[in-house]
Order: C-alpha cells, then structure tokens, then sequence
C-alpha cells in the first residue's frame, strides 16, 4: 500500500521536482519504506511506498516499462496478478521484478486502458504515456483506495490526499458551498465533491484521461442490469434453489479471502465481533496454516457499546491469536488530534477515532490486515433497509393519527444514544423524520444528520437548494430501470455507490494509513458484489431479519449468539462524553466567541442544539461532533 501524487503543467514552468518531493512526505505515513520522484516534461510523478509484494528495491516506484515510455505511480493491491505476470511473459515482456504493480505497465502496453478490466483488487495509479502524451488516473470499482484532483486548464494535479496537493501554493483553499451542505447532511462529503472548490475526487470504477490540453472522465464498471445478463444466465439464476445460491456465495467469498491472503509481510484481522469480520476471520482461519492474528476494540465502563464477549466467542471459535483493546475518554481524547490530523476535509464519522486506535494497536503486531466492510450495503444490515420494509405498513395508517397522535407524542419523548430504551426512541424519531411517500425522500430523510430545514436556520448563507435530496432524486430516476420493483436493492446501490466509498471505506483507508496498515476487504470483491447484486432483495431483508441469506450461508462458521444478534455500529459514546469529559471540546470549538467571528453558522442555533444535549432532551451529539470536526478543520486549514 502507498501514496501517489503527481502534477502535469502546460505551462512554461518546468515541473519543481522538489515541490513532489514535499507532497510525498506529507503522505509519507501512506509509505514509510520508500519514496520515489521523476520529472519526464510536462508530468512530475511521486510515490511513497509501503512494502508488502515483493520488498526489494525491485519494486521502487516510479516505475516504467522496458523502453522508458511508459511511466507509472500505483498505490493498492491486485490480487491476481500472478496468472496475469505468467501470461504477460508468455507474450514476451520482460519484468523486472515480483510485484503486482508492474503487470498494469505491460497490461497497458497490451491493450490501453482496457487493461482495468483485468484488475482485481484495490487500486489507485496514475500512468503517464510519453510516446501518445496521455496522462491516466484509474481508481478500483468499488472506490477502496482514495485519488483526487485539481484542473485548471493549464495543471493538472493529483495525489491519495488533498494535503499533498495543498503544498502547491497555487492551489487557491476556497470553501465550496454544496459541499460544506452535502458535509452537514451526511457527516461527510462523497464524491466528486470535497470541501476545497476546485479540487475533486475522482470516482470509483472510473478513470481521467488528459489528452491534447483538455481531461475527460470515463465510466469503466457498474453493477450489471439483471436484463442484461444473456438469457441462459438468467434462467440459470431464477432456477437456482436456495442451495445452489449459499454454494455459490461460499464458494465466491472464500476465493475472495484466499486471494487476500498473499502477503511477504504478516497479516491479520479486525475483529469488530460482528457478522461480517466473524465470517472473513473464519475463512482465514479454513485458509491459513497458522493461527490467524485478530484484533478487537472495547469501551470500559460502557457495556451497551462493547462487542469484545463476541469478538472472544468468534476468537476462540477459531483458535485465532486473539488481541484485545479497552478504550476510555483518555484514549479517545488522546487520539483525537492525530485523527482529525489525517482527515484532510470534515469527516464526523465518531468510529474514526476508534477504527484509528485499533490499527495503531493492529501495526504494532501486522502490516495487513483483513476487514468486514461491505456486508451491510450487500446484504441489507442497516436499520433503515428495515425501515423501507416497515414504511409500506405505516402508510396504510390514517393520516390524521400519523400526524396529530403518532407524531407529536414519538417526538415529545426524550431520546438518548446511551440508554437502550431511549435509543429506541431516538430510532423512532429518526424513522417517523424519514417518513414520506416518495421513496427518494424517504432515503434522504434517514441519511441526513442535519436536515434541511435547521441547515437554513444553522448557515448565515444558506444553499438555494438541497443538493443531495436532488441528487438521491436523479439517481432513483436513473437506476430504478436497473432493478425494477425490487426496492431493497435500489437502496443497496445508493449505498454501494455513496455511503460505501465516501464513509465507510475513506475512514478505513484513512485511519488504517496513517498508521501504515493495509487493510484489505473481501467482501468486496468485484466477482462477489455482482452476483450478490444477482440476487432478489427479498433473499436478503427477510420479514425483521437483515442478511438472511449472508447469515444462513455462513452460519456453522458462527457462534450461535451470533445468528439472530441485531446490527451494532462501531460507533463510540461520543453522546456522554460530549455531556461529561469531552465537554472542554464544546467550549473550545462552539464558543459563541469563535462562531461569531468565523462567521459561518448562527450561534443561536449552535446554543440551542447544546442546550438540548446537555438537557437530555434530545440527542444532538451527532449535529455537535459534527460542528465540532469541520470547526477543527477550518482552524487548521483557512483560519
């Protein structure tokens, strides 16, 4: 794993091979073990490296094919590249070393860009061709490892983080206005979006192609249309026993982890005692010769947010070398600033911090690890799939007791992230919020964290329109053909498409490499996503239970305890801490001082959103964490 950057200029400025030099270390935690710069007029390429596939100097990078035309930076991991190496010499291609990143020069010099369609793997790489003065930037399908970049007509800068690209002091830092809404909406701003106008992420299963002084984005993977499978396929699908669909998922998800087992460095895995890391930990357990290394994270003192009993049952169900970590407000607290130090836009996602502590822990042990992310967009673990399903239901209640006695009694009661039975309430809250009969709306309602309306309140300029409601619109409009009446899948795919890589997998790749750790993810193997996408939603969100057919296949791998448990996230009690010992953290960044002078939002709404916290009539600690994290940023970055 390794970080990249670059900068093309058509300018008659000569490319500062020391102004590479300086984005590379700025990401030197993506690659501790090496670090490489060329300048070929009018590209500059850098990379950091951390070693993992071969660790000789063989695998320097830049790294360039037989004749020096064709120049690559490459950060990830492709899976198969051992049969596509073998392949590449039976042709007659000369490789100079044992790495996975070397086949993509060669795979390009066969076929171009086509080569993506060969990749399996996490991936982001930028490719300079001299000979046809053509610049590429790929990123894997399902948006794991991070690129991103700035094009003003004349440069073109790219790198794994935007810090990188901040060192050239021509890259203006102006706060772009959708995406500071997007960011107070979703707790974090997905692509192509990021909080610095002018600079964007590229999107994943796509790659930018800079050609005669103009750049251009293509499209290479989606998730195939159930009526676009040839007809036999289809028909070998929909007459599938229920048998044949758990062989088949086995069968596709144990290749998947099998693959992620080639390593020269020591590997491990995250451990979270939930469905998706138990079932990963026990296919590594079926595939390894020694025992598997595992990983957990709890909270003292705070049993409704401790999952480690289950990660101990998963353990020593599989004889693992099991690690355990007990966090505390200390822990938290310390790990605080080095987390929002990697964090390089707003990102208020609470279980930063934690999945930051448990791959500090994890590197001090592995350099790879495995982890279970993808099994909620896949097989349908969020509360709010359930939400859809229940919503046909609530509808058929009259409107006048929806809205004069449902309603306003759900919303007087007072609701808590750290009591069980006013977590119950706060849910209801959220679903009665999200409640409408459109379905775009009903999916914006239960993703947003500040809605519409208190953003208007909140911003002293507030948007002229709901930028992600009208993207949710656009996408529902577009993609509904894709699954028909099948509902739950259109959800999966939003989800896959936004949540997945612009949430879950940034804060993965984020925390885990600023501790120089790999993480890999099985589940997301592109062959395992498009047959699960293959497959009815009603296969996966049966009556009350998420992940029917994930659990069902995979059960005799899990502790019994484990096959009806409800969905638990990895989130921390920001909630009583906010009230307790975090609360300097209000005080500093929420002071009505601070937010005056900035400028930015209106205090009285900040005071009100505090005053119901601390009250305990309502939980506001994701609105406060929230304000708190884009606060810290904009001290850093623009004050």
């Amino acid at each position: 794993m390794c970080g990249i950057c670059g900068k093309l200029d058509l300018g008659n400025k000569p490319i500062d091979e020391s102004l590479l030099r300086r984005m590379c270390r700025s990401f030197a935690h993506r690659g501790p073990d090496d670090e490489g710069t060329i300048v070929r007029p009018p590209v500059g390429l850098g990379h950091r490296r951390l070693s993992i596939i071969d660790l000789s100097p063989a695998g320097h990078q830049p790294m360039c094919n037989e004749d020096g035309t064709v120049w690559l930076v490459f950060n990830g991991e492709i899976y198969d590249y051992k049969n596509l190496r073998k392949d590449l010499l039976s042709r007659g291609h000369r490789l100079k070393s044992q790495t996975d990143c070397e086949v993509i020069l060669h795979l390009y010099e066969e076929e171009g860009i086509r080569c993506l369609a060969h990749l399996n793997g996490m991936f982001a790489f930028a490719l300079w061709d001299g000979t046809k003065e053509k610049l590429y930037l790929g990123r894997d399908r399902l948006g794991i490892k991070p690129l991103h970049f700035f094009w003003d007509g004349k440069k073109l800068l790219f790198a794994s983080e935007i810090k990188a690209m901040l060192c050239d002091p021509e890259i203006p830092r102006k706060i772009d206005q959708e995406a500071l809404h997007l960011y107070l909406t979703l707790n974090y701003i997905p692509a192509p979006w990021t909080i610095f106008k002018g600079i964007r992420k590229l999107l994943p299963a796509s790659y930018l192609l800079f050609e005669k002084d103009s750049i251009s984005t293509e499209i290479y993977w989606d998730i195939p249309a159930f009526g676009t499978m040839r007809e036999s396929e289809q028909e070998d699908l929909s007459s599938r026993s229920l048998e044949r669909h758990k062989e088949r998922l086995w069968s596709l998800l144990e290749a998947s982890v099998r693959r992620r087992l080639i390593s020269d460095v020591p590997l491990g895995a995250f451990l979270s005692g939930g469905i998706d890391s138990s079932i990963i930990v026990a296919l590594m357990a079926r595939n390894s010769s020694r025992p598997v290394k595992t990983f957990s994270i709890g909270y003292r003192d705070l049993p409704s947010f401790d999952e480690t009993k289950y990660a101990r049952e998963v353990a020593a169900l599989n004889s693992t070398d099991h690690h355990e970590f007990r966090l505390g407000y200390r822990d938290i607290l310390d790990a605080f600033p080095m987390v929002l130090e990697n964090i390089d836009e707003p990102f208020a996602d609470s279980s930063a911090v934690p999945t930051y502590i448990v791959s500090r822990e994890t590197r001090n042990h592995v350099t790879v690890a495995l982890s279970g992310d993808g099994g909620d967009e896949l097989f349908a673990g969020y509360r709010m799939y359930l939400g859809e399903f229940w919503s046909r239901y609530y509808g058929r209640v009259p409107g006048l007791i929806r809205n004069k006695v449902i309603e306003p009694l759900v919303n007087a009661l007072p609701d808590s992230r750290d009591n069980p039975c006013l977590e119950k309430v706060r849910r209801a809250k959220k679903f009665l919020r999200g409640m409408s009969h459109s379905f775009p709306e009903r999916f914006y309602g239960w993703r947003e964290v500040f809605p519409y309306p208190l953003q208007q309140r909140l911003l002293t300029a507030p948007p002229d329109n709901n930028v992600y409601l009208g993207a949710v619109r656009r996408m529902v409009e577009n993609e509904r053909p894709r699954f028909g009446d099948d509902t739950l899948n259109l959800m999966l795919y939003m989800d896959l498409k936004g949540l997945l890589p612009n949430d879950m997998l940034t804060k993965v790749d984020r925390m885990s490499m600023a501790n120089s750790l790999e993480v890999r993810v099985p589940l997301l193997d592109h062959s395992f996503v498009e047959y699960v996408f293959r497959l009815k939603g009603d296969l996966k969100l049966r009556g009350r239970r998420g992940k029917f057919l994930f659990i069902d296949t995979f059960k005799e791998l899990l502790p019994r305890s484990l096959h009806k448990r409800p969905k638990w996230g990895f989130e921390m009690p920001v909630g009583a801490w906010l009230r307790k010992e975090l609360r300097f953290l209000i005080d500093e960044y929420l002071s009505e001082a601070s937010v005056r002078q900035q400028g930015l939002f209106n205090f009285e709404v900040i005071r009100e959103l505090i005053t119901n916290h601390m009250s305990g009539r309502q939980d506001t600690s994701w609105h406060l964490w929230n304000l708190i994290v884009f606060q810290h940023w904009y001290r850093k970055y623009l004050a």
